[in-house]
């Protein structure tokens, strides 16, 4: 890991094993941080911070990261589960602010959630509500009278 910044000597054991296993992943790729972004949806400067232990990157960016990596299955898995672990270890904010209606965690510690953001293509498809089946219904029976009231009138005027 040549090029990274040492990581705090104070970071959490789990954390320090998820940050260094995250580091030879995007090393593995061979793509710059700005590449790296480009194809994640997620930023430059965010992948600074989660590579170098500043703030806890979200679930996405991880399984975004071992997608690029070519990553999947067992492997991949294997990169959330370091993820989890950390998150649950990952050192907090002396002054958190406080959001209302928020309970944080056991301690009163600020809980880390996942980003709600996802990149356009990983996004799931929009299913449309089901219209009620009576409308449906209406719809082929009016259009069924139309078709025996066109056979009707045709065979008077044309019978």
């Amino acid at each position: 890991m040549g090029g990274w910044q040492p990581l705090p000597d104070e970071l959490p054991p789990e954390v320090r094993h998820f940050v260094e296993h995250l580091r030879l992943l995007k090393d593995s790729t061979g793509l710059s941080l700005v590449a790296l972004g480009a194809r994640t949806a997620y930023s430059k400067s965010s992948w600074q911070r989660y590579l170098n232990a500043v703030q806890p990157p979200p679930r996405q960016a991880v399984e975004a990261l071992c997608r690029v990596a070519g990553l999947a299955g067992v492997d991949a898995e294997r990169h959330v589960v370091r993820w989890e672990l950390a998150v649950k270890a990952w050192p907090r904010p002396a002054t958190a602010p406080e959001r209302s209606g928020h309970s944080g965690g056991p301690d009163g510690a600020e809980a880390y959630e996942d980003d709600p953001t996802l990149p356009w293509w990983d996004r799931p498809e929009e299913r449309q509500p089901p219209r009620p089946a009576g409308r449906l219904l209406l719809s082929a029976v009016l259009l069924l009278l139309v078709l025996l009231l066109v056979a009707v009138v045709g065979a008077v005027v044309f019978g």
